[in-house]
């Protein structure tokens, strides 16, 4: 899976496939007891009790077109993060955090230990099959991260079948942890790996990990058997990691700005210093992607901007000869490249055609080609999955993913145009499913599949029978039953008449949809991400207690298609935040909640879409949750020195030029923050954050506390050791849902349903 690097890419399920398991665990509870017991006194959510943080102004004139801002907050802003008086600031918001929460603590142990209880500690995926070996992760009980597991693939499953179960009992062959995050861990506050790769041969393993929450890599390259470090580690790379044959590896490297931009060869047993670099994107709107096609006779790199894209392909066999091109560079088209026999098949995305068709080429004439899968205005092609003898697009119709199986003809006779194919059905109304890694040369496709009310799944289809079978469903424990769930979609017009879906789920025996009932609503809408509807078990805390859960799939996301995102950016950005509005107001009108009752989250980009309609419709919503959220777009986006902001132009536009400033300007959240009544507000940042600077959501804090007419409560929880995507154990995650939580239910003054 293709993920380009953004500033404000928050992980959304779909990406937390890539993930051994989905990082928001997945799991689901009994209903809890409701005895209302009214302990008024520390439920009030008035802050003039305490004395909350005042940070000093000093004045920041910047001038741009004639128009004058001044930022009295700039001086947050310190990229070295050792600035005593920033970290005094930064830690009395903390502080005070602390000190409005703390009469909610009990029940914050209490919901964690809730949210915590519904995980099945122990647990392994899916197995993998490469080579002769089952590969596997495995979660202990009690323990953060998880062990990179093998065994031999016994030989009466030499041939696959998607019946195969991995034996597991003591006449099996025996398991070998080949890596134990826990230990690699020990001796960080923050720990990650990013590429876990094993060699053609299963001989070797290399894997990157970022002990920092930096997304700064150093890969190790171990003997898979004897755990042995081989050769010198490379220090200051990406993720981004290959294999070419069994002795050397490719990976890319990052500029000053965080900009992946270097390609580099290392054969195993040299010296970094000597590694051959095979690519330099001099370009700083684009970013370098490096893949393995599924057939693993060629890697891929990619450089990419937002709206264009074209490839090299590597012969693994050859790696002496280079990168060679197999698509140019030409501005607004947008390739993405795989290879099955004697071909290589091309994903192709233009301004005209806008949802993609699939092409091939013959490997040794790649301008010549034929059209597989054309251009339909009303189905956008994703991705492709190749097998042996099958192509599987990815696809999404009506705001829907669908998965449409096409047989290939025998390697060597020609491709001609595919017909209809076969779809994949699933279980829900609403729902998402992901591509997983699959054996290329068997008819077996993983694919992992969840709902708002089913947790993440994986199935193997036989595409040949036609059959799913459901490999492994996350274990819920503490007695959850996805049968008294309602999963469903609804439309909400927007103010110029396009309908905009919306996501919901509820526990139909505790909501009374006559607008008595709390609503969490959330949204993103940026950079054509797709916030499809998954499961998450933590999120059960607030079903069980009656509450709605509602994703708008706001215009600037991908759920409909191209337009979909073409019409929530640049020029059309504010579509973004209209949308969720219309979506606010529809769920009100249609009876699912009040606005006392309506509570909205986004995270990063989707901070972005808190900040702005805050500032714009404050009347409407109860409480607000941002996450490492973007604020301050103009000064950000005007200052090329920020990580990835010179790439990010093609998605908010270049304040530099006139028309793009006073348009970013006009819902820019640092720079609209007015006299008024705003709701309970909860802002989260990390220090360490690459993506979102800290200084972002201190100055847009800083700014509503000194204008914000009202007494309600602006809370802003700085994490001073970790980076965009919080922290990195399992359980460690779980506390920031469990703050969240309780921040809401305090919010609606509903921390009473906590007690038993």
């Amino acid at each position: 899976m293709v993920v380009q690097i953004s500033r404000f890419l928050f992980i959304p399920l779909t990406l937390t496939f890539l993930l051994p398991f989905p990082s928001l665990p997945s799991s689901a509870a009994a209903s809890p007891s409701f005895h209302h017991h009214h302990h008024h006194h520390h439920f009030t959510m008035s802050s003039s009790l305490l004395q909350s943080p005042v940070a000093k102004k000093v004045e920041h004139v910047m001038e741009q077109f004639g128009d004058v801002r001044i930022d009295n907050y700039y001086w947050l802003r310190d990229d070295s993060r050792t600035n005593p008086q920033v970290l005094s600031y930064l830690r009395q918001e903390n502080n005070y955090t602390n000190s409005i929460m703390s009469g909610t603590k009990n029940f914050e142990d209490k919901l964690f230990e809730e949210i915590r209880g519904r995980i099945k500690e122990d647990d392994i995926s899916v197995p993998l099959r490469k080579g002769n070996y089952y590969y596997y992760v495995k979660n202990l009980e009690g323990k953060e991260y998880v062990q990179h597991c093998r065994r031999l693939i016994p030989n009466n499953q030499r041939v696959p079948s998607v019946y195969d179960i991995m034996p597991t009992g003591s006449e099996a062959p025996h398991e070998h942890v080949i890596l134990d995050e826990n230990i690699n861990a020990q001796n960080y506050q923050y720990y990650r790996i990013g590429a876990f790769q094993v060699s053609p041969n299963n001989k070797l393993v290399a894997y990157a990990e970022d002990t920092k929450g930096n997304e700064i890599y150093i890969v190790h390259v171990i003997d898979a058997e004897t755990k042995t470090l081989i050769g010198e580690s490379l220090v200051g790379v990406t993720s981004y990691l290959e294999w070419v044959g069994d002795d050397a590896l490719i990976y890319i490297t990052m500029d000053e700005i965080l900009r992946p931009d270097k390609v580099w060869l290392h054969v195993l047993g040299t010296e970094q210093s000597k590694d051959t670099c095979l690519y330099v994107e001099k370009d700083d709107m684009f970013s370098l992607d490096l893949y393995a096609s599924e057939s693993k006779q060629y890697l891929f790199v990619a450089s990419e901007s937002k709206n264009t894209r074209f490839n090299f392909y590597l012969d693994v066999l050859k790696p002496g000869e280079g990168l060679k091109i197999l698509t140019p560079r030409v501005d607004g088209i947008d390739t993405t490249v795989s290879h099955r026999g004697d071909h290589f098949f091309i994903t192709r995305r233009s301004d005209q055609f806008f949802n993609s068709e699939v092409v091939a080429c013959p490997v040794d004439n790649t301008s010549s080609t034929t059209v597989l899968l054309p251009h339909r205005e009303s189905v956008k092609i994703q991705e492709i999955q190749l097998f042996s003898d099958h192509l599987v697009a990815y696809e999404r119709e009506n705001g829907l993913q669908k998965i449409t199986i096409h047989h290939l003809p025998p390697i060597g006779e020609s491709l001609r145009s595919l017909e209809d194919g076969q779809a994949v059905n699933f279980i829900d109304p609403v729902y998402s499913v992901y591509l997983s890694e699959s054996e290329f040369s068997s008819s077996i496709l993983r694919f992992s599949y969840s709902s708002l009310k089913t947790p993440s799944s994986v199935y193997d289809y036989d595409m040949n029978a036609s059959i799913s079978v459901l490999k492994r469903i996350d274990s819920v424990l503490g007695g959850f039953d996805s049968t008294r769930y309602v999963t469903e979609r609804k439309w909400a017009p927007a103010s110029d008449g396009i309908l905009v879906p919306i996501s919901i789920v509820y526990r139909k025996d505790l909501v009374k949809l006559d607008g008595s009932d709390p609503l969490l609503l959330y949204g993103y809408g940026s950079y054509e991400v797709c916030v499809d509807p998954g499961f998450k078990s933590s999120r059960l805390s607030l079903l069980d207690r009656g509450f709605i859960y509602a994703i708008a799939h706001i215009r600037g996301g991908g759920e409909m298609g191209r337009q979909w995102y073409e019409n929530g950016k640049l020029l059309k950005k504010k579509n973004t935040f209209t949308d969720f509005i219309a979506s606010a107001e529809y769920l009100i009108e249609n009876k699912f909640c009040s606005k006392e009752k309506l509570c909205i989250e986004g995270r990063s980009a989707g901070g972005l879409l808190i900040g702005s309609v805050l500032n714009m419709r404050p009347d409407l919503f109860k409480a607000a949750v941002a996450g490492v959220p973007f604020v301050d777009v103009v000064t950000t986006m005007l200052d090329p020195t920020i990580p990835l902001t010179t790439s990010e132009w093609e998605e908010w536009g270049d304040p530099r030029k006139e028309e793009f400033y006073f348009y970013m300007k006009s819902y820019s959240p640092v720079d609209n923050v007015k006299a008024q009544s705003y709701p309970h507000i909860l802002v989260t940042a990390g220090l360490n954050d690459p993506r979102v600077l800290y200084s972002e959501p201190a100055k847009f804090v800083a700014k509503l506390r000194d204008m914000k007419t009202d007494d309600n409560i602006l809370l802003f929880k700085c994490e001073l050791g970790v980076g965009h995507f919080s922290k990195s154990g399992r359980f460690e995650k779980l506390q920031e849902d469990t703050f969240t939580y309780i921040f809401i239910l305090k919010a609606l003054n509903m921390t009473t349903l906590l007690e038993s």
